[in-house]
């Protein structure tokens, strides 16, 4: 393909392969711990970082990395304090980084000019600094996501009786909330700060939606998060539309395309017992009928 002869497409394809598979997998724990919400708050709070960075003339990207990480532990502490209403630690971070970043950005109005790319992603935003950083998330990820695996699988379902049995919850918590910052932070220049989320939830819904078990549905959901990613790339170079945006599409087209599908099978199912039913029903009274008639006419002979 053309589009693969540019460095900055190479660039794009790799990192957002990278990407596409650890928020995938991110997003299925996300929402099994009921914490959807939790990826576009940090998006939101990483602006802030974004935004100081620039301000500071540092690189935006690791000031906003620092920040969501920093931002994902505050939640979980935050958290600890509502525990009837841990919803409310989400809103209380996304509130304090989102005037922040409003703030810093009146304060320096060079910082508008160049701040679409960080919103909604870019192709051509993702440099060689950006791209190891992604390598080294995913290699922190992966082995996270590897070691950690049955007590996450555990936690996500019920963090009382994984206490009961000894896992160190809290522990265990704080470091999948930095790993979730730093996930959402590496994944800003491929989908940008408003869309990341998209990336993280919408294959994890429809995956778990489809999927006939846990296993499965981690593997789905990164099958749909890469030809989703990869997808929205391809026709953001051809359109020339952002990146974000385009995956965002694509990804929620794949969602509801899913679940009418499903529902259509099962309906066919449904509609194909019936009949199956009928049938037998059909056949059982024939044979009633048939015994009947023979016993009748012993009878008479």
């Amino acid at each position: 393909m053309e589009m693969l002869h540019y460095d900055f497409m190479q660039r794009a394809f790799c990192a957002g392969g990278i990407i596409a598979l650890l928020a995938s997998v991110l997003g299925v724990y996300l929402m099994l711990r009921r914490q959807e919400l939790m990826a576009d708050m940090l998006s939101h709070v990483s602006l802030a970082g974004v935004a100081g960075g620039a301000y500071l003339h540092i690189n935006p990207t690791l000031t906003g990395f620092a920040v969501a990480v920093v931002g994902a532990i505050a939640v979980e502490y935050v958290r600890r304090s509502y525990k009837t209403y841990s919803e409310i630690s989400i809103a209380i971070i996304m509130v304090g980084g989102l005037s922040s970043a409003v703030v810093l950005m009146s304060l320096n109005q060079s910082v508008n000019k160049s701040f679409s790319s960080y919103l909604f992603g870019s192709v051509v935003a993702v440099n060689q600094t950006e791209l190891l950083l992604m390598i080294v998330v995913a290699v922190v990820g992966l082995a996270f996501f590897y070691l950690f695996r049955r007590p996450l699988y555990q936690i996500s379902f019920d963090e009382e009786t994984a206490r009961t049995n000894g896992l160190p919850v809290k522990t265990i918590s704080l470091c999948f909330s930095v790993l979730t910052g730093m996930i959402v932070a590496a994944a800003m220049p491929i989908v940008g700060v408003l869309l990341v989320s998209s990336l993280i939830i919408l294959p994890a819904a429809l995956a778990i939606r489809i999927a006939p078990s846990f296993t499965a549905a981690l593997f789905i959901s990164m099958v749909i998060g890469l030809v989703g990613v990869f997808s929205g790339l391809t026709t953001s170079y051809e359109l020339s539309t952002p990146p974000g945006g385009t995956i965002a599409l694509i990804l929620l087209v794949f969602l509801i395309a899913g679940i009418s599908i499903k529902k259509l099978i099962l309906k066919l199912g449904k509609r194909s017992k019936k009949n199956k039913k009928e049938i037998e029903g059909a056949l059982y009274n024939a044979q009633v009928s048939r015994f009947k008639k023979e016993a009748f006419e012993n009878e008479l002979s």
